[in-house]
């Protein structure tokens, strides 16, 4: 885990200490102040009369109120959104071309004001594929990994001292095809994570129903197929976003065609997954033939894991078994929620921020501590086609 060095400024060692969950729940109470704001970065797609970029609000700790709305930056659908770990850069995926070439999508890099929150735009490469969807920085922030969806491979762009990012130094191609005729045709990496040691990535592919296991060279960038070289799921399944608990011991795959969840106990020696459980993320009086799923995210204690459902339009929490990583489906939130798209917690656990893709709108809920349950709280602000949500602390 890379954490910045002792000369950076303040503001940016509680910022990277608080976009690692783990780092969060770790840390005594008096290493550092509790922040009082947080700044909350909303991914979208953006349209001629709708969305212009990345928008940017200030989420209160203390009432989960979100004010302040901004532009942060203008750029062409930045639907996914991952932070540099020194707090100071951020990474979007743009689905279209970049300038001066016909097919394929790219990656942009931005600088974030320290004091305003605004993004400056510093530069842009090629994804190589279509229809980037997911992007991660590594823990050392030393290259951005990014999953084209249309293309159906994963891609590594080196990170400068600066920020910018450099063209590609790896790019690997998935082949095959699974048993949905319409959406498994062909691959479609749609997410690339990495473990905590920053040894192994993991890519979901929907095209395939599998998690390949890539060997990862954080000095070179390079990615190599790993022994096991991936986790099997249920045919037709559609595997889509995965999310490590803090420890690193359980990973979870949200099953975008499956309309399910499924939880793997990881071995970080060998970069190997073994299934635990897969359950519905519907309750039992839903179906699914109408509905897929987006979202997952595991809370910052570890103790839940929550994934959203698109067409049922709800957040079902799951609480997580610390011994065993077994799931217990809690219940479902569906208040105020219509096309749940992106979903997150704020890294104290106290607020889930979702992103409504269909209602042009973010909605804000409390998190019961215990339970894991979602509650109303009214916070209800208008954005266009937003897509992702990703919090960081904000400069006191």
């Amino acid at each position: 885990m890379a954490f910045p060095c002792p000369s950076a400024p303040g503001w940016l060692v509680l910022a990277a200490s608080l976009l690692v969950p783990s780092a969060l729940t770790a840390a005594a109470p008096d290493e550092a102040p509790k922040p009082k704001t947080f700044w909350v970065y909303i991914g979208t797609y953006t349209a001629k009369d709708g969305s212009q970029g990345i928008y940017r609000f200030d989420l209160d700790a203390a009432t989960g109120k979100l004010t302040n709305k901004a532009l942060a930056a203008e750029s062409a659908s930045p639907s996914y959104l991952a932070f540099h770990p020194n707090g100071r850069f951020l990474y979007a995926v743009n689905e279209a071309p970049p300038p001066g070439v016909k097919k394929g999508g790219a990656v942009s890099a931005f600088a974030i004001d320290p004091k305003t929150g605004d993004l400056t735009f510093l530069n842009q490469e090629s994804s190589v594929g279509d229809g980037p969807c997911h992007l991660i920085v590594d823990k050392e922030g030393k290259h951005v990994l990014a999953a084209n969806y249309g293309g159906g491979g994963v891609v590594v762009l080196p990170i400068d001292a600066k920020g910018r990012l450099g063209e590609h130094c790896d790019f690997v191609q998935h082949k095959g095809s699974s048993k949905d005729p319409n959406r498994q045709e062909a691959p479609h990496a749609h997410c690339v994570l990495l473990d905590e040691a920053n040894r192994y990535a993991l890519a979901a592919d929907l095209g395939l129903d599998k998690i390949l296991i890539y060997k990862y060279d954080e000095e070179k960038g390079k990615l190599t197929p790993n022994d096991p070289a991936a986790a099997d799921l249920a045919p037709g399944s559609g595997p889509r976003h995965l999310a490590f608990t803090p420890d690193g011991k359980y990973l979870y795959d949200v099953n975008e065609l499956g309309s399910s969840i499924t939880g793997f106990r990881y071995d970080p020696d060998h970069g190997a997954l073994k299934e635990i459980q897969t359950l519905s993320t519907l309750p039992k009086e839903a179906s699914a033939k109408d509905n897929s799923c987006a979202e997952v995210v595991v809370h910052p204690s570890g103790k839940f894991v929550f994934a959203t459902n698109r067409g049922h339009d709800s957040v079902a929490t799951f609480a997580i078994d610390a011994k065993t990583g077994e799931m217990t489906y809690v219940g479902e939130q569906g208040d105020g929620i219509r096309v749940p798209r992106g979903f997150n917690v704020d890294p104290t656990g106290t607020w889930a921020v979702v992103a409504n893709q269909d209602s042009d709108s973010v909605v804000v809920f409390r998190i019961d501590p215990k339970s894991g349950g979602l509650t109303p709280t009214g916070v209800k602000v208008e954005v266009s086609k937003p897509v992702d949500v990703k919090i960081m602390a904000k400069p006191e």
